[in-house]
C-alpha cells in the first residue's frame, strides 16, 4: 500500500498534467477553432482588439501548460503565473454572464454562473498542484 504522501504527490502530478494538457487544448482553441467564441468573451471596455487578447491569450496559455508539464523550479513559478493569468481572464467570464454571451455550450445564465464558480478552483488547483505556495514560503525563509 502507498504511502499517504506518495499519494498525494501522485496527485498533484495527475492534477497539474492534466492543467498543462488543458491549457495546452485552450491555448490551441484560441489560435484557431474556437477563436470567433473567445472573441466574443472579450469585454467592449477592454481597450485593445479582441482578436489580440484572444491571440496573446490563446499564446499565453499554451506557454503556461508546457510549464506546467515541465519540472523543477519552473513548476510552481509557473503555478503562481497560471493561478495570476486565471484571475485576470475571470473578467471575460463575467462579462459572459452579464452580456449573456452564449458560447461554449454556455447558453443559460445559470451555465454562466456555475462557470462563475470554477474560476476559483483553476487558482487553487495551479497553486495547489505545484506546490507553488510552499515555493513562495520557502523563498521567503531564505531571504531572512
Amino acid at each position: 500500500m502507498k504511502k499517504p504522501q506518495t499519494l498525494g504527490r501522485t496527485a498533484r502530478l495527475v492534477a497539474r498534467l492534466t492543467l498543462g494538457l488543458a491549457l495546452i487544448y485552450a491555448g490551441v482553441g484560441h489560435l484557431s477553432y474556437s477563436r470567433l467564441e473567445f472573441q466574443a468573451q472579450v469585454p467592449v471596455w477592454l481597450p485593445l482588439d479582441a482578436d489580440f487578447v484572444v491571440l496573446a491569450s490563446g499564446v499565453v496559455e499554451i506557454v503556461l501548460g508546457l510549464g506546467l508539464l515541465t519540472w523543477g523550479k519552473v513548476v510552481p513559478i509557473t503555478g503562481l503565473a497560471a493561478a495570476a493569468f486565471f484571475i485576470a481572464i475571470f473578467p471575460g467570464n463575467i462579462n459572459q454572464l452579464v452580456e449573456g454571451i452564449a458560447a461554449f455550450g454556455l447558453d443559460s445564465d445559470q451555465a454562466r454562473v456555475t462557470r462563475l464558480f470554477f474560476q476559483p478552483l483553476l487558482v487553487v488547483l495551479a497553486l495547489w498542484s505545484t506546490s507553488a505556495i510552499g515555493f513562495v514560503q520557502s523563498l521567503r525563509h531564505r531571504s531572512q
